[in-house]
């Protein structure tokens, strides 16, 4: 059988305060285009579909198009919320979905009450057998009397146990004539963040090993890091990371989805498909350079590294040029060096210009540039009058 990967699209995700619901539908657009391509037999989505757990209606809609479309392109659609999903809803929502053959599951359910999805490869008429973990949060596997009293060290084992458990209780049906997969939203030990996720529920006193998950296993269809890696283990245990960078940290990050072809007898065979669509860039430069070369930029989402010393209004004059410039900072190598330390003795008699332009001068702010000095010297003039008594009324 062959089925598609994919993780963390985080929809509804804003950067720097700007929509991105287009740049995120010609993702997924790209994503669901590969799925028919390739006929995959299944896509397995490994939480945090959202990045909210309470979506915009424009995030929902564009969500569910796009699993309608791959279940219309013959794919079984199996879906687990993940940290940033709100299971209940996932759960609220389960039957209807159900009904045109999508499966979510929100919450940790027995092998016979959805915790495994079954179902027959349409290509290669192979019996596959899916167990499905969404996010348990710590509150859940600890309870709060326990985080208060325990060790951390005793508060982790006690998460370890609950996730081998439920993986255990999952996989026991595994058998030697089924191609048999696991999907989970979680944090295993050793695996590298890719920049975005939530600290706070990626915190390795919270993750497993994995080493957990059992030999049986053809596939381990992991979600939660957004970096695209591998872990060691006695199966094949993949994170797809996210198809598209939640932020500018994480710009370096190869997005894919992971292709992968199984059956009860082979060894499972994964392939990288890039995923190209992706608004988001770092370019470096001059104004005068990155100028002449906007065009080049598009509709990107850009950071800008400026090789020029600052001065008021630089920020606001790269706006002007490219108008989807989000950050804008100096490049290191032009930044004014800072001068930390006490003012000495000699300080205490200097005005409150000259000391203003001290600061200046540990700043990324030129001093010499001579508007800045003027509307200084003018809100000193206007305070100081305003104190004495010598101000308007």
């Amino acid at each position: 059988m062959r089925f598609m990967h994919t993780a963390d699209w985080h929809v509804g995700k804003v950067l720097k305060g700007r929509d991105r619901l287009d740049e995120q539908r010609a993702v997924l657009a790209e994503i669901a285009g590969i799925a028919e391509q390739n006929q995959v037999d299944a896509v397995l989505v490994a939480g945090d579909v959202y990045d909210s757990g309470t979506p915009s209606a424009a995030a929902q809609k564009l969500v569910i198009q796009t699993l309608l479309r791959l279940r219309r392109a013959g794919a079984e659609v199996i879906v687990i919320a993940g940290n940033h999903d709100h299971g209940g809803t996932f759960e609220a929502y389960r039957p209807l979905m159900g009904e045109v053959g999508i499966t979510l599951v929100g919450q940790t359910r027995p092998p016979g009450q959805g915790g495994v999805v079954r179902f027959r490869a349409r290509s290669g008429g192979e019996d596959v057998q899916v167990a499905v973990i969404p996010f348990v949060t710590q509150r859940y596997a600890v309870r709060a009397a326990e985080i208060v009293s325990q060790t951390p060290s005793e508060n982790a084992r006690a998460y370890d146990e609950m996730i081998r458990q439920v993986s255990d209780t999952l996989t026991a049906g595994f058998g030697g004539d089924t191609v048999n997969l696991v999907m989970a939203h979680l944090t295993c030990i050793g695996g590298q963040f890719g920049g975005g996720e939530r600290s706070a529920q990626s915190i390795f006193e919270y993750s497993v090993p994995a080493g957990i998950f059992p030999v049986s296993a053809h596939y381990v269809a992991l979600g939660h890091l957004h970096r695209r890696q591998s872990m060691p283990a006695p199966c094949p245990v993949h994170y797809s990371g996210a198809p598209i960078a939640v932020d500018f940290g994480e710009q370096d990050n190869s997005s894919v989805v992971c292709l992968v072809e199984a059956s009860p007898s082979v060894p499972a065979r994964v392939t990288d498909v890039p995923v190209t669509s992706g608004r988001r860039r770092t370019v470096r430069g001059t104004l005068p350079e990155l100028e002449a070369q906007a065009a080049s930029f598009g509709d990107d989402y850009l950071r800008v590294w400026l090789r020029e010393p600052a001065r008021a209004g630089l920020r606001d004059d790269t706006a002007a040029v490219l108008p989807n410039a989000l950050e804008v900072r100096i490049d290191p190598e032009f930044a004014a060096p800072s001068r930390p330390g006490r003012p000495d003795a000699a300080g205490l008699t200097r005005t409150p210009g000259q000391l203003f332009a001290d600061y200046c001068a540990a700043q990324p702010v030129p001093v010499r540039d001579e508007r800045v000095a003027a509307l200084f010297a003018r809100l000193h003039d206007e305070v100081t009058a305003s104190a004495s008594g010598d101000g308007p009324a």
